[in-house]
């Protein structure tokens, strides 16, 4: 099942936005336009539907309450809609589910719904507020998405949803987690515990993937000869690399010795052989020579080239040496464009299309029109 259309109405940067998704689609913008909080609206979805510890209003309060996630610009209309068209794959024209949820602040504390709807194969079988609902307001501040008794004839969306993976690994969390300490964030976002994940993964499962992982980081990292899981006589779990070295005994090094783009391109190839929902990826190039950053296209596509199944990918990015790639498919390139009333989006237009066409790349004639009109000006800045 992937994902194949966004709609959204008010939500954060954007007044109206829509964006098509392909197997691998790429968000670009300038700073501030609005890229992460796109993401973050299939992060929202996943929240709601968390098992344990979700749901709509919690989704939200992470947000900073309905006053944070609601568009600035919204004018007369307060309500927050997402809308999310799903289908068996990406060569299906027709729509297997379309799943629809508007939802207004009620007071400081809670958010109502003022829309819930399920379509699966343009029939419609979840259309709120129903006679309950009408009677009882308490029960639209639940969707039916976090309902175990209510989500049974939908339930194989919620998985959809539920399996929706976001990775932004922070390297200086993974190598100094046990001095930093603190508080962990649900999903562990940031990788504070992807050693732990590591260790919890079956070890013929861990170490086919870790083999995997290594045959490209000894193409990606120079001198990087052989990677290793193991644990300390404390029991913490620890990745260990081998380097080939003037000095023939040199050693394993620990994770904490790995570099920033190490650890993150690590972080990615997992990401990428670990679930099967979408996975979203923010600005992947960071830390990692330009030189890897080009082949990070290609390499999505060969480390999924045997699996059963493909993970759908969402990256936000602003790389030329990313976009450069000619493998990247178009159809699946959201443009945003801030303006006084908000962000707009956009996909290829007819002059970009033409440019590709003949040849050139994303980086050459759609990147450089997210621009920041002056930015020639901050060299001059005093």
């Amino acid at each position: 099942m992937v994902i194949k259309h966004l709609k959204l109405k008010n939500w954060r940067n954007f007044r109206q936005a829509e964006m098509d998704l392909a197997r691998v689609s790429y968000v670009i913008g300038p700073n501030a336009s609005g890229k992460s909080n796109l993401l973050d609206v299939f992060r929202f979805l996943r929240d709601i539907c968390k098992a344990d510890g979700g749901g709509l209003q919690k989704a939200v309060k992470d947000r900073g309450g309905i006053t944070k996630l609601r568009c600035l610009h919204h004018r007369n209309d307060s309500e927050v809609r997402i809308e999310v068209t799903l289908a068996e794959s990406f060569e299906d024209d027709a729509a297997t589910w379309k799943y629809v949820l508007g939802f207004k602040g009620k007071g400081a504390e809670r958010s109502l719904i003022t829309t819930e709807e399920v379509w699966r194969c343009g029939k419609q079988l979840l259309a709120r507020p129903l006679k309950n609902d009408k009677e009882d307001s308490i029960l639209l501040t639940e969707t039916h998405l976090e309902q175990t008794m209510a989500n049974r004839e939908f339930r194989e969306m919620v998985e959809v949803f539920s399996d929706i993976t976001y990775l932004h690994l922070v390297p200086q969390l993974l190598k100094y987690g046990e001095q930093i300490g603190g508080k962990r964030l649900d999903d562990d976002p940031f990788g504070q515990g992807f050693l732990e994940r590591l260790s919890k993964t079956p070890e013929k499962t861990r170490e086919s993937r870790l083999k995997r992982i290594q045959t490209a980081l000894n193409m990606a990292v120079p001198q990087f000869k052989e990677l290793r899981f193991g644990k300390d006589d404390m029991g913490h779990p620890h990745l260990e690399a081998l380097y080939e070295h003037h000095r023939p005994n040199a050693g394993w090094q620990g994770e904490e010795h790995f570099s920033d783009g190490t650890l993150r391109l690590l972080g990615m190839l997992w990401s990428l052989l670990d679930g099967n929902g979408l996975l979203l990826l923010e600005e992947p190039e960071l830390s990692l020579h330009q030189a890897v950053v080009e082949q990070i296209p290609a390499m999505i596509d060969r480390v999924q080239r045997n699996r059963k199944t493909r993970r759908q990918v969402l990256i936000s990015t602003h790389s030329q040496a990313l976009l450069d790639n000619p493998g990247i498919d178009p159809r699946g390139v959201a443009v945003l464009e801030p303006s006084r009333e908000g962000t707009s989006l956009r996909h290829v237009d007819e002059v970009e299309a033409a440019g590709l066409n003949a040849g050139l790349s994303i980086a050459d004639v759609v990147l450089p029109n997210t621009r920041p009109k002056g930015i020639e000006q901050l060299g001059l800045w005093e």
